[in-house]
């Protein structure tokens, strides 16, 4: 049985990049004959200044929007990663397993780092090494599959390098995974910068759809999308063309046609970013409605979220438990 693990990070309100990116896969995985396990990695959400009152917030309307998008329970295991201590203990024996080099390399490390000290802010240690918890938190659960977003990947043949040196030092100890990536709309850019990810670190934002965004909302946003200058009409072509072409991979996942296919249908801008609003609002309709009904009974959400924890705990203590000893501790 193929095992899937992976997480959202509560920094910020859930984007259509994500849903589109990430969720929506994970939400099919877990109506296929497999062992799933989804997290909200509220550990990660620590590395930069944040206020604790919100990482609360955000991390329990993560679990609330997992479950509205189409996660069951029944089926997958849905938790909150602080609530398993083997992911902290796990991350330990993997940051004396990884170098400094390879860390430091990571793209989204050297990204975060240049803002924190653009904004006069210190760069905490955590920022460097939550690649490693990363990978702790899916070798915790002898992962064999990772669905993320095209921005991730990077992150998981980290992980891979770190569970093969594990194994060749100490002895077997972890399955080594391997990222999968959806067909289109990997990676869902800002709609007013088309060469940048449509990030969720913002509480608002003209160019981010949140999945939370009311119809109206959508609507505007899509309308405005930057498109691209010349007489060209619509073209998919990422590197020329790249607003147009962002509309079309957004339009392309909401329907499941190509994008590049879906472009010989338009003659003009209008009717293109039209499409696009529509089939944007109904696709994010039913996960909205969903979602109201799950934050008027957050008892429900908590009994989830908390025998999900149990459950995973049964998975991961083994795991992480045998590593401790391949490492060279004592046992308790």
């Amino acid at each position: 049985m193929t095992r899937i693990f992976s997480g959202v990070k509560p920094t910020g309100h859930l984007t259509l990049g994500n849903y589109l990116g990430a969720v929506r896969q994970w939400v099919a995985a877990d109506q296929e004959p497999a062992d799933a396990l989804f997290c909200v990695v509220d550990l990660h959400a620590l590395t930069v200044e944040h206020d604790p009152a919100r990482v609360r917030r955000l991390s329990r309307q993560a679990a609330t929007l997992l479950l509205a998008a189409g996660l069951d329970p029944r089926r997958c295991t849905l938790f909150v990663q602080s609530h398993v201590d083997e992911h902290a203990r796990l991350a330990y024996l993997l940051e004396c397993t990884a170098t400094d080099g390879e860390v430091r390399r990571m793209i989204q490390y050297r990204e975060k780092a240049a803002a924190a000290r653009a904004s006069g802010d210190g760069v905490r240690l955590s920022l460097l090494t939550y690649p490693v918890l990363m990978a702790a938190d899916i070798l915790a659960y002898r992962t064999d599959e990772v669905p993320v977003g095209e921005d991730q990947r990077q992150h998981v043949e980290l992980t891979r390098d770190l569970a093969v040196r594990f194994n060749q030092r100490y002895g077997h100890t972890f399955a080594v995974p391997k990222a999968t990536l959806p067909v289109v709309a990997a990676r869902v850019m800002d709609l007013q910068e088309p060469t940048s990810k449509m990030g969720k670190s913002g509480d608002a934002g003209p160019g981010v759809v949140f999945m939370l965004d009311e119809p109206g909302v959508i609507r505007k946003k899509v309308m405005r999308a930057v498109t691209d200058s010349g007489d060209g009409g619509v073209v998919y072509d990422r590197d020329a063309r790249p607003g147009v072409a962002n509309l079309l991979d957004i339009l392309g996942a909401c329907t499941g046609a190509e994008p590049a296919a879906l472009a010989d249908g338009y003659s003009g801008y209008g009717a293109l970013k039209r499409d696009v609003a529509e089939a944007v609002v109904e696709l994010l309709r039913p996960v909205r409605e969903r979602h109201a009904e799950l934050a008027a009974d957050p008892g429900t959400v908590e009994r989830v979220l908390r025998e999900g924890a149990g459950r995973a705990r049964e998975v991961a203590r083994p795991v992480v438990d045998a590593a401790y000893r391949a490492i060279g501790l004592l046992e308790p």
